[in-house]
């Protein structure tokens, strides 16, 4: 395969991946999104009758066609409330809240195993070269697998992004948490004043909190808002922490030192991974220094030298 096949076939990879990673956000924004949009459409009230009258009529057809995409694609039975529900869950680990965020998913995942092998053939046809039949359909299907699994790992790197973020951000919540309610607030009135207090310098876990306070407000039990918490949020650490909360509101502990302890093992354990990130930098340098740097300064010191030798050893040779 020649580098230009080679150059098409990437610069394709990366058109359909782009315009993929495109549609799916513009078709799952996250929550913050979803409630700036409905704000700006409360205020904006029916300013535009036809505008919004054409958007919903548009609205209402991507959402037929998203609807029938999206069980092509499904391992399951369309109505199975137990795939439903773990799929939900997963993009609740992303922090994607959308009601349409499943449909959209299955939809890509349809959409994409159809369209890369046909950009594929399309490409093969208007270059013209003539490759032999097996070699076409292996193409043709890696295109297929590479459609089908490629909405797979953007949801995973959103899940670790979106982790990532709270986990970086669950130690000083804890400790602001810890202030509160050191200073006489319940700890239904402190994760409330914690997420209005953690808006600007962490959006995400805000979101988490203020959903948290919506559940507590609506009736619903500590016990089971801290257990809906940890399960939208799929981190380890938090299950541990809503374990002890529980334990310390059944048993009647301080819930101060509970938070104190947990803050503290979890910063712990940041300091770990930061220093585990930097113990694998000098490895993950070792190929750029050995293909990239080595070569480059083996010229530069020895070039001189072997001109140097060279210019020396010609005439010998000649007059041999």
């Amino acid at each position: 395969m020649s580098w230009m096949l080679f150059s098409i076939y990437a610069l394709v990879f990366a058109l359909v991946c782009g315009l993929s990673y495109g549609a799916m956000a513009v078709l799952m924004p996250n929550a913050m999104t979803q409630r700036m949009d409905s704000m700006k459409a409360d205020v904006a009230g029916k300013s535009a009758p036809a505008s919004s009258a054409w958007w919903g009529k548009w609205w209402q057809q991507t959402q037929q066609m998203l609807e029938w995409l999206s069980p092509l694609s499904s391992s399951s039975e369309p109505e199975d409330p137990a795939q439903t529900f773990r799929l939900r869950l997963r993009f609740y680990n992303a922090g994607l809240h959308s009601r349409l965020a499943p449909m959209v998913y299955l939809a890509s995942k349809t959409a994409l195993t159809f369209a890369l092998p046909g950009v594929a053939m399309l490409v093969l046809w208007q270059i013209k070269v003539n490759f032999a039949q097996s070699v076409d359909m292996a193409i043709l299907l890696s295109c297929a697998v590479l459609g089908y699994y490629l909405p797979n790992a953007v949801l995973a790197h959103w899940v670790q992004k979106y982790q990532q973020a709270l986990f970086n951000s669950f130690p000083d919540a804890l400790d602001l948490m810890r202030v509160c309610v050191q200073a006489g607030l319940g700890l239904d009135a402190a994760i409330d004043r914690v997420g209005r207090e953690m808006k600007l310098s962490s959006p995400e876990l805000s979101f988490e909190f203020e959903l948290t306070g919506l559940e507590l407000r609506a009736g619903a039990s500590r016990a089971d808002a801290l257990r809906h918490l940890s399960s939208r949020i799929g981190l380890e650490d938090l299950d541990a922490l809503v374990v002890m909360l529980i334990q310390a509101d059944l048993l009647g502990t301080s819930v101060n030192e509970s938070l104190q302890v947990h803050s503290q093992a979890l910063r712990t354990k940041r300091r770990l991974q930061a220093e585990e990130t930097a113990a694998k930098l000098p490895v993950k340098l070792l190929i750029p220094l050995v293909f990239c740097v080595f070569p480059a300064l083996l010229t530069v010191l020895l070039g001189p030298a072997m001109i140097s030798i060279h210019e020396i050893l010609a005439p010998t040779a000649q007059a041999n």
